[in-house]
């Protein structure tokens, strides 16, 4: 029974964001033990409601997730082909070079670069680049939010702030580290032609005929695919950080850096069993011609 003036909230209006129960109840060993696990299950349950808000009702959140994309690209297009550029001509570049230039077939290099750039090297850093520019932004942002009580006005008004704050990102992180990656071949196949070219005597033809002889349709789907899958990882991972902060502006910046590092841990076994997946399946992918 409840008086006039009282302000009543039915089970169906009641909005629940994923808590974080790590850490709580338990000795102080096995609670340390549980928590990764907590937390990783917590964050596949995030990602679950996410998946499952944007398939049972497709409307309302494209502008959001558009707006969200134009911010990362503005935010991530620099670094990532300075990055990208960098990393392709130094590692790879240089060194790979200089291996082939020993054995006088330097615009061999061309192929190299189609297991170094086009498999590894342009979307990990692709994927580093986006979870260290692009996470910390989600993780202050939501991290803020957390800290100002909006995200819980928003539970008090019947807004789902999963839908309205973390699908939108989670899906423009998604998408735009899938389409950065096309930027990074770009630019890491021209680092490695800039190696191969004016410090080798490579000719333009031999490096991107050798280029060719090697590339194929499942190695390019596979690196987008590859970014697709590390946007998604970096897009939950951020967003649960951030929902989940705590402590005032020092507990954002904690949660700013525990988002990145498990990111960045995301990105590596991501890495390394996408890899290995996709040459187990297509082992003709390992033969260098």
């Amino acid at each position: 029974m409840t008086t006039p003036g009282t302000l009543t909230q039915t089970p169906d209006e009641t909005v629940e964001v994923p808590r974080r129960t790590a850490g709580s109840g338990g000795s102080g060993v096995l609670r340390k033990v549980a928590d990764p696990f907590v937390m990783a299950g917590e964050m596949w349950q995030l990602m679950v409601k996410v998946f499952v808000l944007a398939v049972r009702k497709p409307v309302g959140f494209w502008a959001d997730t558009r707006d969200q994309c134009f911010d990362i690209l503005k935010l991530t297009w620099l670094p990532m082909s300075l990055a990208a550029f960098g990393f392709g001509f130094g590692a790879p570049g240089l060194t790979g070079g200089a291996i082939f230039y020993t054995f006088g077939i330097p615009y061999r290099l061309g192929a190299f670069f189609e297991f170094a750039s086009v498999r590894e090297f342009a979307p990990f850093i692709n994927g580093m680049v986006v979870a260290g520019v692009v996470g910390t932004a989600i993780t202050a942002d939501l991290g803020a939010r957390r800290i100002r009580d909006e995200i819980d006005a928003m539970e008090v008004l019947g807004v789902d702030p999963i839908r309205t704050l973390v699908l939108p990102r989670v899906l423009a992180c998604t998408i735009m580290t899938a389409v950065l990656d096309i930027l990074a071949l770009v630019v890491g196949l021209v680092s490695g032609y800039v190696a191969a070219g004016p410090i080798f005597d490579a000719s333009y033809a031999g490096y991107y005929g050798s280029l060719f002889d090697l590339l194929n349709t499942v190695d390019l789907w596979g690196s987008v695919a590859k970014c697709a899958l590390y946007g998604l990882i970096i897009g939950v991972v951020c967003c649960y950080i951030g929902l989940n902060a705590k402590g005032g502006p020092i507990g954002v910046g904690k949660a700013v850096n525990q988002a990145v590092v498990i990111s960045f841990a995301g990105v590596w076994v991501i890495n390394f069993v996408f890899t290995l997946t996709m040459l187990g399946l297509n082992p003709q992918m390992s033969v260098y011609k």
